[in-house]
């Protein structure tokens, strides 16, 4: 019940505000070094100015780092610091052990991650191997999933927290608000992850 409220109250906001997720929109990388480099990256960062020039740019040097073992070739012979000209030894070491997980996981392509995350138990098997990296959280599993493509995931943060603030939604608990995304789109008919988007791009 306390979801369909609140989900109710996410609409009444968003049609106040003129927001609309009805157009389908297309989110990710197909490309696995761009994949990891995003999730990475994009905590606590601004993501148009810090982010994505960051990202692009790694898609451009290093265009076969399409799959992990490309990407992996890469780092191993290349600086992938000064690639996405990032200092932060923490957050390189981060990629590193990431991509251990998907090598250790056999995940070669965006095709096998998108695979891995929409399939149970293999699903929780990844995640729960994932979470294990430092600063790997709710939000970091789910985007993973947003950036392989998945219509259906959603990433909870800030900007979606201060969303559901001017909403009047007191209850900020990620699973709930998660929850709610995913009612008020049935409520609607939308797509889960183009909610999410919209949301995103509008606080």
């Amino acid at each position: 019940m306390t979801t369909d409220i609140d989900a109710a109250r996410l609409l009444t906001y968003m049609d106040e505000q003129g927001l609309d997720a009805s157009k389908q929109v297309s989110r990710g990388w197909n490309h696995m070094g761009a994949i990891v480099v995003d999730a990475v990256l994009q905590r606590r960062q601004r993501y148009k100015a810090t982010v994505e020039p960051r990202v692009r740019a790694l898609i451009a040097s290093w265009p076969d780092g399409n799959t992990t073992k490309g990407f992996r070739q890469h780092m191993s012979t290349g600086d992938l610091g000064s690639t996405i000209r990032w200092k932060s030894g923490e957050r390189l070491e981060q990629i590193t052990k990431i991509v251990s997980v998907l090598e250790t996981e056999e995940i070669d392509t965006v095709e096998d991650l998108r695979a891995r995350l929409s399939t149970s138990p293999e699903r929780e098997h990844l995640r729960a191997l994932l979470r294990q990296v430092k600063h790997v959280g709710p939000k970091t599993l789910d985007y993973f999933e947003i950036l392989t493509g998945s219509n259906d995931a959603v990433a909870i943060d800030v900007r979606i927290l201060k969303i559901a603030s001017n909403a009047g939604i007191t209850n900020h608990k990620y699973s709930h608000l998660s929850n709610v995304i995913h009612r008020a789109a049935s409520m609607r008919g939308w797509r889960p992850g183009d909610l999410d988007a919209v949301l995103w791009n509008a606080a």
